[in-house]
């Protein structure tokens, strides 16, 4: 990773060259290009390939086993293809990961999914164990520790439908494989979702306002921790590598228990 200008991998999805997403992504880029090196992953621009296939899995073809395991195997002996390569290279180099989608059928869009399932393959990602635990490093620790990601999402309902009692959920409940079940379990420390609500409703008033707010967070990204971390696996707050142990937040079932506050 950098030692001077933090290097950032912006990975944007998003098929409209016109549309709200693609104003904050350009704003969003040309102002961390100030001070950062940036390293862009334009999804749909790009063409990417989203279907993790047998090419995926390593030479020869039609090979039978774990998936996990094929994946890894052909990481180790440098089999990926030249796409996935090069993702990993992005992302490897990176301080920070911006992660920019509109919320479709309240998740990510495919084409991300399976940017996550071609690229954050066995032996990159994950798959490492502690030496002297023999536990595995993951959920805080792995591969890729010590990247943090900003998660800056667009949504088509307000803070009430998709609140904390809303009748879509609340986001970051919806969003927790992405960002515990993605990001930390990978070692990324995901901060603070950025979201925009009632993003489809916008008038050119309301783009100007969210494009502001967006450079505001951005000008700070660096200094900037998660108002409640995701428990380590490590600290001991798990039984094993399973639940949660019974004397924390006893009674309580909600994602809310696998956060804490933060230094």
């Amino acid at each position: 990773m950098s030692a001077s200008r933090p290097t950032v991998h912006w990975i944007y999805a998003h098929p409209q060259e016109s549309s709200f997403n693609a104003r904050l992504f350009r704003d969003g880029v040309d102002a961390l290009a100030r001070d950062h090196d940036i390293e862009i992953t334009d999804l749909y621009a790009q063409g990417f390939d989203p279907v993790l296939a047998a090419p995926d899995l390593g030479e020869p073809l039609g090979r039978t086993g774990s998936v996990v395991d094929l994946m890894g195997e052909a990481y180790a002996a440098g089999q990926l293809a030249p796409d996935v390569a090069e993702e990993q290279r992005k992302l490897a180099a990176a301080d920070l990961v911006v992660l920019q989608f509109p919320l479709w059928w309240y998740g990510p869009p495919a084409i991300l999914k399976g940017w996550f399932d071609r690229v954050l393959t066995n032996g990159f990602a994950y798959g490492t164990s502690d030496a002297e635990t023999g536990l595995p490093l993951r959920y805080g620790e792995g591969p890729l520790a010590g990247r943090r990601a900003l998660v800056i999402v667009t949504a088509g309902e307000d803070e009430r439908s998709i609140g904390e009692r809303g009748i879509s959920g609340d986001l970051d409940s919806l969003l927790f494989p992405l960002t515990h079940g993605t990001l930390w379990y990978t070692g990324i420390e995901p901060l603070d979702l950025h979201v925009v609500h009632d993003a489809d409703g916008l008038d050119a008033v309301g783009v100007e306002l969210e494009s502001a707010r967006l450079l505001e967070r951005l000008s700070t990204v660096d200094r900037e921790s998660p108002s409640r971390r995701y428990r380590r696996l490590r600290d001991g707050d798990y039984h094993g590598t399973r639940a949660l142990r019974s004397d924390l937040l006893p009674g309580r079932i909600d994602l809310g228990i696998h956060r804490v506050a933060a230094d």
